[in-house]
């Protein structure tokens, strides 16, 4: 083999290596795992600070498309003090027929009353309540029909061990659109437990 070829390889198995390693720096929402099972788990979410856009749009691509731009636009210093905000992850995604809406957490360094507002009135700044989740995980990358299956999957484990769904699923997407390797993903729905 050439070493320029070679060269060329190891460059191009280097580059998804070390995006990888940018996305375990990102700060993560925090939950504490109440119940693991092989093919689901039990999550306490403490209540965390949401940026969040509605929409009307039906499809994971088509809300991925809109809301993105809006809540990237907050976080890149579209507000009223020009801030720049960290990325977090995961983004959350709900898609339904009622109006769907996409979220990025924020940093835990700030309280509601710390951030700046947004300078599109679109984005909203709101507190999440505390609650338990069942959650399921799924790697490669995120499609309606994989974000269904998943979903369906969830809910069937949930009707099978008598857990009631107290709401919609929702999509939570940890990876950036050029990571290639170790993509994770998960649909999380919330529910009805006692510790």
């Amino acid at each position: 083999m050439k070493p320029s070829l070679l060269v060329i390889i190891l460059i191009l198995i280097a580059i998804p290596i070390l995006m990888s390693f940018t996305s375990a720096r990102i700060e993560k929402q925090k939950y504490r795992v109440v119940k693991k099972d092989k093919d689901f788990e039990i999550r306490f979410y403490p209540p965390a600070i949401f940026a969040t856009t509605k929409s009307v749009a039906k499809s994971y691509r088509e809300l991925g498309n809109s809301g993105f731009r809006k809540i990237a636009g907050y976080i890149f210093g579209n507000n009223e003090t020009s801030t720049k905000i960290a990325m977090t992850a995961p983004v959350h995604m709900d898609i339904n027929d009622k109006g769907s809406s996409m979220s990025f957490v924020m940093p835990s360094e700030y309280t509601l009353d710390k951030l700046p507002r947004p300078a599109d009135t679109r984005v909203e700044l709101h507190e999440s309540p505390a609650v338990y989740m069942a959650a399921i995980e799924f790697s490669g990358y995120a499609n309606d029909q994989k974000i269904k299956q998943y979903a369906d999957q969830l809910s069937q484990i949930l009707n099978k061990n008598g857990i009631k769904p107290t709401g919609n699923p929702t999509y939570l997407g940890y990876n950036a659109p050029y990571e290639l390797i170790g993509r994770k993903n998960e649909v999380v729905i919330p529910i009805e437990w006692k510790e």
